[in-house]
């Protein structure tokens, strides 16, 4: 493995990081879960997307699904996450990690009756935040979803479900 072509081309480097405050509040609540978007594919310029997911002691998250777009990491911060690892259900405690390449079947859920907060990797980066709101909407019963439009939904944002 070698090291990608060079994205930034300048012989001197730049003052161009920026940060974000431990207190800055979510940028979405949902009804079980409120999402910190730490740095999404639009201010990365497309190189990944990072949010830390806090999930209430309430049952919630994806079913097992998939995508061809990106790989998706969990890192979980507190409490115990349930993931699908394309084989079955099985627990990561605070401190464990996992990836899933593109393709691979994932899904995850809090079944512990206790939160859960982890951070939630996407590489590349794609819009997600458009994804985590329509859902939210649907569970703050602000719309509702026939199948087809589910399907849509799923399709819009390379989510296959299995």
């Amino acid at each position: 493995m070698s090291y990608p072509p060079p994205i930034y081309r300048s012989d001197t480097g730049e003052a161009s990081a920026w940060l974000r405050p431990a207190d800055a509040a979510p940028e979405l609540q949902g009804v079980n879960t409120q999402v910190h978007y730490l740095a999404t594919g639009a201010t990365t310029g497309g190189l990944f997307g990072l949010y830390r997911y806090e999930m209430s002691a309430a049952r919630s998250g994806p079913d097992p699904h998939f995508h061809k777009t990106m790989a998706e990491s969990f890192f979980v911060l507190r409490g115990t996450l349930r993931l699908h690892d394309g084989t079955g259900w099985r627990d990561l405690r605070e401190g464990e990690f996992a990836h899933v390449p593109p393709g691979g079947i994932h899904g995850f859920r809090n079944e512990s009756g206790e939160p859960v907060s982890m951070l939630l990797h996407f590489a590349p980066g794609a819009p997600r935040e458009s994804y985590f709101e329509a859902v939210a909407e649907v569970a703050r019963g602000e719309r509702t979803l026939s199948p087809e439009e589910w399907t849509e939904l799923y399709s819009r944002h390379d989510q296959y479900m299995v």
